[in-house]
């Protein structure tokens, strides 16, 4: 179990982040939020935008899932609620991301955390709501500094 935390069109997806105009550069890290509940998911949002990460707002485990199929290798970070709407939730969501992309910084957050807590898979840290602003801030620098190859 990883550490607490206390201190491209896809239904369902909303994309933000930072215009880049050197060609240069490389892509823009990229965010992963996943929230069935869209309040908390556009705070989330516009928390992270105080980082140099982009984000996608993903109401599913599925639609995060699609989305890693087409964008693995660009999204840094994974900032998913344990309770999701659909098949999936975010254990699973956590499970087979790490599986597929090792060097992701997955982070699972609930408010009513159950049983599935005991199954976080190894490498994925879990920050319980309401969380603190400046923990989910630390842990958007943490995604954008590592990464494969660093």
């Amino acid at each position: 179990m990883g550490q607490e935390i206390t201190g491209q069109e896809i239904t369902g997806q909303k994309i933000t982040g930072h215009k880049t105009t050197d060609q240069a550069s490389p892509k823009p890290r990229i965010a992963l939020i996943v929230e069935d509940d869209a309040e908390i998911r556009w705070l989330t949002a516009a928390l992270l935008e105080e980082s140099d990460l982009d984000t996608i707002e993903l109401e599913s485990a599925e639609a995060a899932l699609a989305t890693l199929i087409l964008n693995g290798r660009d999204v840094a970070l994974i900032f998913a609620d344990i309770q999701l709407a659909g098949v999936m939730d975010g254990v699973d969501l956590a499970r087979e991301a790490k599986l597929r992309w090792p060097h992701l910084i997955v982070i699972l957050t609930s408010g009513y955390p159950d049983e599935r807590l005991g199954h976080l898979p190894p490498g994925v840290d879990y920050m319980p709501k309401p969380w603190q602003p400046l923990n989910v801030l630390m842990a958007a620098e943490r995604a954008r500094s590592t990464g494969p190859g660093r």
